[in-house]
């Protein structure tokens, strides 16, 4: 008898790893493509571009700020603190809305993520919904707040326009296979986790059999998004496994656009940074938008356009791309994602045993909550650097502190500027 329930135990955990590494190698060649992307624009795109086309309370500001934000590969928790950073340079609530709104639903990365796994619809559709979804929000905060004053400008120096064509290369792949990938990589992993569990436990035709009821499935499925925390990419995943199990397509759309739009830390930090007026608005275009787009997607667009490429998956048959280069980029993409922690780790070490003493010198150290990615390790790091007598900053997420180099600390500025953009202060830290 024990050994009859070992065996079938070892066989379920087997069958697990097998469909998590099956998920794995069909996402890989994709996001590693993303990636490149993502560093692309991140090292070749001018800084002032966004902020130059956000300002102003017209229609078209919301345009641009969702056509800006739909290609660029911030995570969830990285589009809050760039958000509310481009709100504080002068870009207006309703194009801030817009921008929230279109970025975390999509990326180059989740983009071409999608395709690999929901097929080329889903990929096409994303984007189209998180551009008229962030275009709706972002006009109708503008109508709402047209009488709002604007926030005062404030223009930070950039350097990246100096660096030498190897520098930006160079820079280019850092931030795409370190910086951003360890931004994504803990929730990627545990999406996929999640998916090769659902995948497993859920019987097929789950939602067929139980929750046939596309509004009720629809509302079930938003309920558990909103307050849930998941990347554009890690959602992708979990999405494909509900579908094989018999979820709508429009209902898993609403997964895809709630999913990474919103979670109670988003919330809590627009209702903070901007005002609890624009917190209305924003959540109130996430959910409208995500029904009624998954009632379209449910009521007017073909069937067979999402069911052709699910059930290639549920078979474990569909073979877009070879075997060797899924083999060969899943292995790749471990290979950065263990050397990303293995470099956070020993950075980690050598902080702890190595103490700079003269460091403390005209330094101060403070403590900040609320940075969880290098986007908001660089939001903090610009904001802190234009005050007046700081002539460093070194932000550090893990162990939430900041450590400012200068004169003269004005501690109530310090706590302003942190607040301003979305971030706890908690003082000085001994």
């Amino acid at each position: 008898m024990l050994k009859r329930t070992f065996a079938g135990v070892m066989k379920y955990l087997t069958d697990y790893i097998n469909e998590f590494i099956y998920l794995f190698g069909e996402m890989a060649p994709w996001l590693l493509l993303g990636f490149i992307f993502a560093g692309i624009l991140h090292v070749f795109m001018p800084e002032g571009l966004v902020v130059k086309y956000m300002g102003g309370k017209s229609i078209k500001s919301a345009i641009y700020a969702a056509l800006l934000g739909i290609p660029l590969p911030l995570c969830s928790c990285g589009v809050i603190p760039t958000g509310i950073s481009f709100y504080n340079e002068g870009a207006s609530k309703g194009s801030t809305v817009s921008f929230l709104i279109s970025t975390p639903q999509t990326g180059v990365d989740s983009m071409l993520a999608t395709y690999s796994l929901l097929g080329l619809p889903f990929a096409i559709l994303r984007p189209i919904v998180a551009f008229f979804s962030g275009i709706f929000g972002g006009a109708i905060t503008n109508l709402a707040t047209k009488d709002d004053p604007e926030p005062v400008r404030k223009v930070h120096p950039t350097s990246k326009e100096k660096l030498s064509t190897p520098a930006k290369l160079k820079s280019m792949f850092t931030y795409a296979f370190h910086d951003f990938l360890m931004d994504i990589a803990k929730w990627l992993v545990i999406g996929l986790a999640v998916a090769a569990l659902i995948s497993l436990i859920l019987p097929q035709d789950f939602f067929g059999l139980y929750l046939d009821n596309q509004w009720l499935s629809m509302l079930i499925v938003l309920a558990a998004s909103v307050p849930l925390y998941v990347c554009a990419t890690g959602s992708i995943p979990i999405a494909a496994v509900l579908m094989m199990k018999g979820l709508s397509p429009g209902a898993a759309l609403v997964f895809l656009m709630a999913g990474p739009a919103t979670n109670a830390a988003t919330m809590a930090v627009i209702g903070k940074a901007i005002d609890k007026k624009t917190l209305v608005i924003y959540m109130a275009t996430i959910i409208g938008s995500a029904l009624f787009f998954g009632f379209i997607t449910n009521t007017f667009l073909p069937a067979e356009w999402f069911n052709m490429m699910i059930s290639g998956h549920a078979a474990h048959d569909h073979e877009i791309l070879p075997m060797w280069l899924k083999i060969a980029s899943g292995t790749a993409l471990a290979l950065a994602i263990l050397n990303g922690y293995a470099r956070k780790y020993f950075k980690r070490k050598k902080q702890i045993t190595i103490p700079d003493m003269s460091s403390q010198v005209n330094k101060l150290k403070i403590s900040v909550e609320g940075m969880t990615c290098n986007h908001c390790k660089m939001n903090v790091e610009k904001n802190l650097s234009g005050l007046e007598g700081i002539t460093g900053v070194v932000a550090d997420p893990d162990h939430n502190e900041v450590v400012l180099d200068g004169e003269n600390f004005d501690l109530e500025k310090i706590k302003q500027t942190v607040e301003s953009i979305g971030y706890g202060f908690k003082g000085e830290k001994k």
